[in-house]
């Protein structure tokens, strides 16, 4: 399923990352690599502002702190794989969102969750240039507090979304094999609430990302970190039940929905009667199995895993060895917004139709003519086909 490039991207996150842990062994014992983000130690000094002196809450970071914000990992990775993502993300679920809107008439209940994802993913892919320019400037937020809280938010907010959405669609798909003849309208106005309900949970529980401070400036390095460090007080209470109940309730538990709808979704495959056509939708269905199970492996089971040993190890041992590589998981995990368009591929028919229609700039006008043309040759072979054969059976008597 991974391709060469993306293994070789793979391996060189995990090298870059192990390389960094290394120099934070070599350099002391003393590392501050606690909760999503690095600690930072109050420090109450004066700086000097444009408009005068004042006194701010500053924070003092370790080495091993300094050498993560500075080094190559989240100065030259993070800003290559997040370009890679923009400019990939973007325009195809771009597309993606323009077909299920205005391409495709039928507005089944797949179509919702798919819509909804590609939403999902393009606002989180539009805020990437902000991001990409605070790596690039080596890890230095200009963009003020407001800023920083409204792309923390949508962050995470996308990859939350993603995993509720493909874990309806992985439900509604299993449905629709076993039950055939149960799909009616009502079933895609349950799919609207149910993508509302989501929407609005998203929101909620990403409220404290959005009311929480986010920017911190080091005066040690001359930069104002955006979520990169935040307070140990802040780190090891609030923020250490706030993202594990994330990640049980809005990982752990969607995941295991996935999975078991996969499993019933496999068994009934296997068990029922092959002909041509089903044979077709038997491995649409095992390509979108891999496909999302991929997306599980790659984008949101290292993150999310990570994650909990991280704090898990803060609250036991007091320090974690494991931040740069949940660094490196939590970047790949926006390789959802690259993989999803090959689920709607999977998934939709008239998706896979319309996007080459889009791609290869036809209207619908032009579609239309396309298709009553080309049942019309269908209907002249079909009445020629008939003609002949009675032609025969007449010249038989």
């Amino acid at each position: 399923m991974r391709s060469p490039s993306a293994a070789w991207l793979l391996g060189a996150a995990i090298l870059l990352a192990a390389s960094v842990s290394c120099n934070g062994t070599i350099q002391g014992t003393n590392r501050s690599s606690k909760g999503r983000s690095l600690i930072g130690k109050v420090d109450g000094t004066s700086h000097v502002t444009g408009k005068g002196v004042t006194v701010e809450t500053v924070f003092s970071v370790d080495e091993f702190s300094a050498s993560v914000l500075t080094g190559k990992l989240t100065t030259v990775f993070l800003p290559i794989v997040y370009t890679i993502v923009f400019v990939v993300g973007l325009p195809s679920n771009g597309m993606a969102l323009w077909v299920f809107l205005f391409r495709t008439k039928k507005k089944h209940p797949a179509v919702i969750y798919m819509a909804n994802l590609a939403l999902a993913d393009l606002l989180s892919v539009i805020w990437f240039p902000l991001k990409i320019a605070y790596h690039i400037h080596g890890n230095n937020w200009i963009y003020g507090e407001a800023l920083c809280n409204v792309l923390i938010g949508f962050f995470y907010g996308n990859m939350y979304c993603s995993i509720l959405f493909m874990t309806c669609l992985s439900v509604q798909r299993y449905w629709v094999i076993a039950n055939p003849m149960g799909h009616s309208r009502k079933k895609g106005n349950i799919a609207i609430g149910i993508s509302l309900a989501i929407w609005l949970l998203i929101l909620l529980v990403t409220i404290p990302l959005y009311v929480v401070k986010q920017t911190i400036f080091i005066p040690a390095l001359n930069i104002t970190t955006c979520h990169d460090v935040l307070p140990e007080q802040l780190l090891v209470g609030d923020m250490f039940n706030y993202f594990l109940s994330l990640a049980i309730g809005v990982f752990l538990f969607p995941a295991f929905l996935t999975a078991s709808a996969y499993v019933l979704m496999i068994r009934m495959l296997r068990s029922s009667a092959m002909d041509e056509n089903s044979e077709k939708k038997r491995k649409r269905a095992i390509k979108l199995i891999v496909t999302v199970l991929a997306m599980y492996l790659i984008c949101f089971t290292p993150s999310n895993l990570l994650l909990v040993v991280h704090y898990f190890l803060i609250k036991s041992q007091g320090q974690s060895h494991v931040y740069a590589l949940y660094i490196v998981a939590l970047c790949l995990s926006t390789l959802n917004s690259c993989i999803d368009p090959f689920v709607y591929y999977f998934v939709s028919h008239d998706f896979r139709d319309h996007a080459k229609n889009a791609l290869l700039c036809r209207s619908v006008r032009t579609v239309k003519q396309m298709q009553v043309s080309l049942t019309s040759k269908k209907h002249s072979r079909k009445s020629s086909s008939y003609s002949s054969s009675s032609t025969t059976v007449k010249t038989s008597y």
